[in-house]
């Protein structure tokens, strides 16, 4: 694979073009031209397509997009494109397995295929979402310790305030949230009894490298993961490039988050699954991750539990893990938040899309992730629980139950019930689920079940 000193190189160098031309005049007529060209259609009657044909033209489709469009630095205003030799040697060498962890929670992350028998690797948390003080990030971290048996890895909230003060992105406060973070997420999860349990979304409060950087110097190890991400669609700033040459150089997983947003550049599902595979080269040839993170999100929902982006969702997973071995893990962002029925029928659909078409997780975005501490344990552990439950299920059966599932769902997403906070359905201080939650779990782990979820 050609070297980062290169890819730097090309940042300095690529064909000059504006933004705009970039946008208008390069990616979106090519999406289309490929979308055509492979005649992919979006069926909304299955939303869990079984066509292995539909996957691999799809892949190849966003091979030749990728191959021709390239990524955009608006920092220098050039195109960093890559040659079809390149990107298939960089292919071949893609990692298959990293190790993330320590100790007894040390754990190889590997690829799977659609209606793999592996089970898949559970990255699961909070999402990223805002909690609003110090004390409740460190109970719901080190309740996730204890209260999600089948994590493999965490990701963390962000705080929303220290020391009584609001944190602003840029700002001191940025660097100083971001080591608070850092250092109570490592006890949390010690006290919890996983010391060594990976924290993969290191770190939530980070927006700036400078922070993302602060941070790790204050508890993070090589064996936890930095997320580090496009700008959509296809475009990466020297702040993400700063990240990535500190990054390869501490020795740390970085994990190539994507979100190509259907209804925007991409076009529609098709062009937002074309997007997605382009996306996954770039992670492995762009940024030298360990693995590909994508959420494909619906520009006017906010969330990706959306029937044409679970259509999207399927495809580009099943094309992406029937032709690489670089691992895949997806993230859903339901609209509901905890609590609500709504948001037990997002996750379960959301969740068995991505298992049976060849991914692995991550999950805690609830009520978009938007809402100060609108999250809680029981909703990652409910996705963790689907996601080993459907593990050997084929696309055709999933696809009918996910048909059941949208159903009953997809006429709220436009007014999702927002659900209750943390505090006002958990024990705080004991790290527990209140009898409410518990009962009500408990009835709609039920349901699941009768749909055809055995839970």
């Amino acid at each position: 694979m050609i070297s980062l000193y290169e890819v730097i190189d090309r940042v300095m160098t690529g064909r000059y073009c504006s933004e705009s031309e970039f946008d208008m005049e390069i990616l979106v007529p090519r999406i289309r031209e490929l979308v055509s060209k492979y005649k992919i259609k979006y069926d909304p009657d299955n939303p869990i397509p079984s066509d292995d044909g539909l996957a691999d033209r799809v892949f190849q489709a966003g091979f030749e997009l990728f191959r021709d469009v390239g990524v955009y630095c608006p920092d220098t205003e050039r195109i960093l494109r890559f040659s079809e030799e390149e990107l298939c040697e960089a292919l071949a060498q893609a990692p298959s397995a990293p190790v993330f962890g320590e100790g007894k929670d040390a754990k190889a992350l590997v690829a799977r295929k659609p209606e793999s028998t592996a089970r898949p690797w559970c990255f699961i948390g909070a999402g990223g979402a805002a909690v609003s003080n110090e004390e409740l990030f460190a109970s719901i971290v080190e309740a996730y310790a204890g209260f999600m048996p089948l994590a493999d890895s965490i990701t963390a909230p962000s705080i929303v305030s220290i020391n009584g003060r609001t944190v602003r992105t840029g700002s001191p406060l940025e660097v100083l949230a971001s080591i608070r973070a850092v250092v109570l997420g490592r006890e949390a999860l010690r006290r919890g009894g996983r010391p060594g349990l990976p924290i993969m979304n290191s770190i939530a409060n980070a927006g700036t490298d400078t922070a993302k950087i602060a941070g790790t110097q204050f508890g993070l190890r090589p064996s936890d993961g930095w997320p580090v991400g496009h700008t959509a669609e296809l475009k990466l700033e020297y702040q993400r490039f700063n990240e990535i040459a500190f990054l390869t150089t501490f020795g740390g997983h970085i994990c190539a988050e994507t979100a190509p947003i259907l209804g925007g550049y991409c076009g529609g599902p098709e062009g937002t699954a074309v997007t997605n595979v382009a996306y996954h080269l770039s992670g492995i040839i762009t940024m030298r991750a360990s693995l590909h993170l994508t959420f494909p999100t619906h520009f006017n929902y906010g969330c990706t539990t959306t029937r044409d982006v679970t259509w999207a969702v399927s495809v580009s997973n099943q094309a992406i893990s029937r032709n690489s071995h670089f691992p895949l893990l997806v993230i859903s962002y339901a609209a509901a938040g905890p609590m609500t029925e709504m948001v037990y029928y997002e996750i379960a659909s959301a969740i068995t899309t991505t298992v049976v078409s060849g991914g692995s997780i991550e999950f805690g975005g609830v009520a978009k992730a938007t809402h100060v501490d609108h999250f809680t344990p029981m909703e990652p552990r409910l996705a963790s629980e689907v996601a080993h439950r459907v593990v050997g299920m084929t696309r055709k059966e999933a696809n009918g139950i996910v048909k059941k599932l949208l159903e009953r769902y997809e006429g709220n997403l436009a007014s999702p019930p927002l659900g209750k906070k943390y505090a006002e359905c958990w024990d705080v201080a004991r790290r527990v689920p209140g009898k409410e939650y518990v009962d009500f779990d408990r009835k709609m782990r039920k349901e699941l079940s009768n749909l055809g979820i055995p839970l």
